[in-house]
């Protein structure tokens, strides 16, 4: 079944055989962020949390460029619609520009990112908040706020703690520099680096649903919540994950499909349900 969604003329959300694509539509500005960008991306995540069927997610920008970052002009006509980026409502921890990254991370489902031609400031923030990240080599990468006498404050450094050395990301937040796929690539920046990250992608998504839902999602909590956290909490979360999934249906089917892929697929393989 096939799924199509335009959200604020800035973002198309196909969801086709259980994965859901979720396209930047701006192409003629290079997918650069203007208001009604923020708040396409934080609605397709949010309309994609309510499906349960879904069993990952495909970011990714039409034309030229996955998204070459803030659309400044567009932004800074207007300071009071700059200023409305920053504001965090109620107790909410986090403001609409950090948002835009972190919804990625907060979906219970695997979140791939597929980037080619400029993938700049919040566009390289945006990408930052997916799981995995495929790029072809001739993408290019900044940290670009410091060109604009600003620091990256669109979530990308909690990723960025995770994937890189403290001093590397100084220095490309300080400098501005812009690099290749493979250079982001040997910096842990990037996942792989494909000749056709969108076909790659989508290969390991359809990997990615011959495994249990409730492992999946469990997994990519468990390693937000453990990778920078003490000894005793990382092991607290392994127990208290593990203990959700041991017995239930999904744990119990996945064991089944593992006998049945041993027996060579001889029998029909039993359907996963929905992540719980």
């Amino acid at each position: 079944m096939t799924k199509d969604a335009m959200i604020d003329n800035r973002v198309k959300l196909e969801i086709r055989d259980e994965i859901a694509f979720v396209t930047l539509c701006r192409p003629e500005k290079l997918n650069a962020l203007d208001m009604a960008m923020f708040d396409a991306i934080v609605k397709s995540a949010k309309r994609i949390r309510k499906d349960k069927s879904i069993r990952a997610v495909i970011l990714s920008g039409e034309g030229k460029a996955f998204c070459s970052g803030l659309d400044v002009k567009s932004m800074f006509k207007n300071p009071v619609a700059a200023l409305k980026l920053l504001i965090k409502p109620g107790t909410k921890i986090s403001n609409l520009a950090q948002d835009v990254s972190l919804v990625w991370r907060e979906l219970q489902i695997p979140v791939i990112a597929v980037t080619h031609g400029k993938c700049w400031g919040g566009g390289f923030q945006i990408a930052l908040g997916a799981d995995f990240r495929y790029s072809t080599e001739s993408c290019t990468f900044s940290i670009m706020e410091s060109r604009w006498g600003l620091i990256p404050d669109m979530a990308g450094s909690i990723a960025l703690r995770e994937l890189t050395s403290i001093d590397i990301a100084k220095e490309l937040a300080m400098t501005a520099k812009v690099f290749d796929g493979n250079e982001a690539k040997s910096l842990g920046l990037v996942t792989h680096v494909c000749d056709d990250p969108m076909a790659s992608a989508l290969a390991f998504a359809e990997q990615l649903k011959q495994k249990s839902p409730d492992a999946i999602a469990s997994t990519k909590l468990l390693f937000n919540k453990a990778w920078l956290s003490t000894v005793r909490q990382a092991l607290h979360w392994e127990t208290k994950l593990q203990r959700k999934l041991i017995g239930r249906f999904n744990q119990r089917t996945a064991i089944q499909r593992h006998q049945q892929q041993s027996a060579k697929d001889r029998q029909e393989l039993t359907p996963f349900k929905q992540r719980s």
